[in-house]
């Protein structure tokens, strides 16, 4: 009798078992082959598998080695833990919805490949913040896990970002500027809260926290809140004369220049929803806050100011995110040094009329 699948293995003392091997997976067989315990046996074996559905976590339940249980462990990591408040905040969200998307939290951490994550991109292709944003977040939680040896390497390392806008944020114009200025004159909350972001060029997360207590002698001392607990950045800035008169001139807060129709500070999420509002009343939908910190440093760097001053202004430790930010404004400037260069050297030398430089066969003639 021959049957599909059925193979015999004799072991060290000569027993000779029957087994049902399929797919890698073995059945022991009562014997003898052919008898109706073997029969019986075979035909439960080879019978259709019901298929059960993935195994999935109960509200409140982690399972072991998923994706879920290793965002779990990261966020009780040092690695974690150090990043500022509203980093940890944004991280947690985009963790927490690559868990909810197709029950990816219930699956082995381990079987994820730069294949899945690709897939999860693309679908973003129209929000490639979003994806970038994504593909950041899942570098971090495998680079956790390849550090705490809990996986060997670091799919989302092969996943390249998506270009996105090569611009990046827009950055205000002075036609921008004076609209705004228009629309929100001296004396209003809108009007401090642009004088201190393009006169400081700040993030709106410090742009909130200044007050009072941080002038001193006409400056402004002040730690940068992004990355104050692991690579603080401390600035003292000059307030410029136009910059004191306005906060002269407007109501402010005891803790913040910046304050909520309540008299209260704002966070830094409901003053960048505050400042949209301002905007969007000024009929400038395409500007934002931080395109005026982009506007700020575009400005140093039309006066002539020089990437490493631009930096201590701004606050970058690197040069990369400073010259993109002045790229458009480094060019106009080189492009009117060097038309005036040209300008200059044609009021300096003396015109020759063309026909009485050159004759026939076009050599220049030379006076005797």
């Amino acid at each position: 009798m021959r049957l599909k699948y059925v193979v015999e293995d004799t072991d060290r003392h000569g027993t000779v078992r029957i087994y049902y091997r399929r797919n890698g997976i073995k059945t022991r067989l009562r014997g003898p082959l052919g008898s109706p315990e073997f029969l019986t046996d075979y035909r439960r074996a080879a019978a259709p598998k019901k298929e059960t559905p993935c195994k999935t976590a109960s509200p409140g339940r982690v399972l072991p080695r998923s994706v879920k249980w290793l965002c779990v462990e990261y966020y009780k990591s040092a690695m974690f833990r150090e990043l500022d408040p509203r980093t940890q905040k944004v991280r947690r969200g985009i963790l927490e919805r690559v868990c909810q998307h197709k029950n990816s939290g219930d699956k082995p951490y381990s079987m994820m490949q730069p294949r899945h994550i690709r897939t999860w991109r693309d679908d973003k292709l129209d929000r490639p913040q979003a994806a970038n944003g994504m593909i950041k977040a899942l570098r971090q939680l495998f680079r956790y896990a390849v550090e705490y040896d809990l996986n060997d390497a670091n799919p989302a390392m092969l996943v390249e970002y998506l270009s996105g806008n090569p611009e990046g944020v827009h950055s205000w114009s002075l036609d921008e500027i004076a609209k705004f200025e228009k629309a929100h004159p001296i004396g209003t909350t809108a009007r401090l809260a642009l004088a201190l972001a393009l006169y400081t060029g700040q993030r709106r997360a410090d742009l909130v926290q200044f007050g009072k207590q941080h002038v001193r002698d006409g400056w402004l001392a002040f730690t940068q809140t992004k990355g104050r607990n692991r690579k603080p950045v401390r600035l003292e800035i000059p307030i410029i004369r136009e910059l004191q008169s306005i906060i002269d001139q407007t109501p402010t807060g005891d803790l913040a220049f910046l304050k909520t129709e309540f008299g209260k500070p704002f966070t830094s999420n409901g003053f960048g929803n505050r400042f949209r509002k301002w905007c969007d009343e000024a009929g400038l939908h395409n500007c934002s806050v931080h395109g005026l910190r982009k506007a700020a440093a575009a400005r140093l760097a039309e006066l002539g100011c020089t990437e490493h001053e631009i930096m201590s202004i701004t606050g970058h430790r690197t040069s990369k995110e400073v010259t993109r930010y002045t790229r458009a404004a480094r060019q106009k400037t080189g492009a009117e040094s060097a038309l005036r260069r040209m300008s200059s050297e044609q009021k300096e030398d003396k015109s020759v009329p063309l026909s009485g430089a050159v004759v026939s066969g076009g050599t220049i003639s030379t006076p005797n």
